[in-house]
This record gives structure tokens, sequence and C-alpha cells, in this order.
């Protein structure tokens, strides 16, 4: 299986067509459509449904592509390391990021190194704390931002001078915004939205105890997207604070949790990995900041 007609078949699939892939690529129709057929072959399998105008994955296709994807992106991250280790002026640098405010004290170290290094880049990939260390795990990340606790066992971790705030999201005109915090009992019976994850070890123990004896009416990944629910009236949003715009001009408003909730945040690496030079500087300013 070469790394090329990987391309292609990810190419392919992202199009939904082997003319405009192979436009994109570079290659003729004909061309491209036999690398597929040849890929189809090689792995004893039918990877996509071919129509008319459109073709598209078939299961064992949907499983190739995703394995597609983090193999390329192994490649070019191993590439870009490589081509740093003899004279140091820039690279790529890849991040994995919970939704936190504390992300700021990581973009004060990246702009300082950035400043230094003008040809560094660095690409964020935001999720919570399941899909950021998975990604890690398969050495597609060169640090995690986690909060609350998970198993650290396999990583090497710098705890963060920064913490998070549990709180609720709700409309202005909500009947709950005379109050200064919400009790946690409070949130028996609202229409609550909460992270897809559920009762995981993100979430605060006393929901985690308790989310049973919750309304769920939505659950989200990004609290971006979780916001415009609230907004719409859909319900109350658990999550942390300064994360959506809740000033003037906004509709929403935050109120914390009492008795407070908090969570740590964490900068985490595998303990076996070996550091690029850019993994290197980033957390030596990291560290600085911290101080």
């Amino acid at each position: 299986m070469e790394l090329r007609v990987l391309r292609y078949f990810v190419e392919a699939a992202k199009e939904e067509s082997m003319t405009h892939a192979a436009l994109k690529l570079h290659v003729t129709q004909p061309t491209l459509s036999k690398q597929i057929k040849e890929l189809e072959e090689e792995l004893g399998q039918k990877l996509f449904v071919r129509g008319n105008y459109h073709i598209r994955l078939t299961p064992e296709g949907e499983i190739l592509y995703k394995r597609a994807l983090d193999i390329l992106d192994m490649v070019d991250l191993t590439t870009s390391e490589f081509a740093s280790m003899n004279e140091f002026n820039g690279g790529d640098l890849y991040l994995g990021c919970a939704e936190s405010e504390g992300i700021t004290l990581l973009a004060k170290a990246a702009k300082q190194l950035q400043t230094e290094y003008d040809r560094l880049h660095f690409h964020l990939y935001s999720g919570n704390a399941e899909t950021v260390c998975e990604r890690l795990d398969k050495g597609l990340l060169d640090f995690a931002v986690v909060v609350q606790n998970i198993d650290l066992s396999k990583y090497t971790y710098l705890d963060l001078p920064v913490t998070d705030t549990w709180g609720v999201l709700m409309r202005k005109d909500s009947p709950l915004v005379s109050k200064e915090a919400i009790a946690l009992e409070e949130l028996i019976g609202l229409p609550l939205i909460v992270s897809r994850q559920g009762p995981t070890n993100e979430m605060p123990q006393w929901l985690q105890k308790n989310y049973d004896r919750l309304h769920i009416v939505a659950t989200y990944d990004l609290i971006f997207n979780a916001s415009i629910l609230v907004r719409e009236g859909l319900g109350y949003a658990l999550s942390f604070d300064k994360l959506v715009h809740t000033g003037g001009g906004s509709v929403l408003c935050f109120r914390p949790i009492v008795p407070a909730m908090i969570s740590p945040m964490r900068l985490i690496w595998r303990k076996e990995q070996r550091l690029s030079k850019a993994a290197e500087l980033f957390l030596k300013k990291v560290k600085g900041i911290c101080q």
C-alpha cells in the first residue's frame, strides 16, 4: 500500500467524485480510477459505491478513510520533525486542546516562540479528553491540554496555574438570572445541555453521581454550538466560565455553581515520547510563563 495511493483515496473520498479528485491531484481520471481499483484489489474489499455522478464510501471504505487520515498525519508529522533536525528554523507543533480560557496561557507561549521562529506553525485540535488523548497516544499530537482528572500513568504532565469554574449558561430572561450562583440541587429538573461524553472524569464528582437524576435535553461537543441552543431557549448548558460572550448585546449570561466546582488544567505528553525541537522549545516557554 503506497502513501501516494492513500492520498489519492482520501482525496476521492473527500470530493465524492473521481473527476473532481483527479483535477485536484493533477492526474487523469482514468489514472485515478485505476489506482483506486488496484487498491481495492490489494485489500480485497470494495471501497466505493459508484453512481452516475458521485461516489460514496462503503463501510469498509469508511474504516480505511479513518486509518488513512491517521497514517498520512503521522507521515507528515514525521517528515516535519526530521526536516528540522539539522538546523532548526521553524517546523510544526501539534496541540490537542480542551475548551478553556486557560488556553490563553499557551497562546502567549506560542506567540513568544513564533516571534523568535517565524517559520514555526501551530496546529490546534479541539476536543474533549477522550478524543485528544486518543490522538496523543497515536503520536499525532505533541501535547494535549486536559481539564479535570484523568489517568496520568502513561503521561508526563505539567500542572498549569489555571482553573476553570463550572456553571450554568442561560438566557438573561431566565427565572434563575436573579441568582448570583446556582445551587447543585437546583440543577435537578432543569432542561440541561451537557457534554456529549456524559458522566466522565471531565465532569465534577457530584454531577457524575447524580447524572441519572438530571433532565438532559441535548448534548454537545463544542460549547459555542451549545450556546446557540441556549439562545434559542432549548435549555441550560453546563460549561466553564468565559467560553461564551455574555456581555453587552448578548442574550446570555453565566452563573457559577455553588458549592464552587473547579477543574484543574494540565499539559500532558507521552512518557516514552521524544520531543521534537519545536516541542522542546514550546515546553520551555510554557514553563517560563508558569513560574
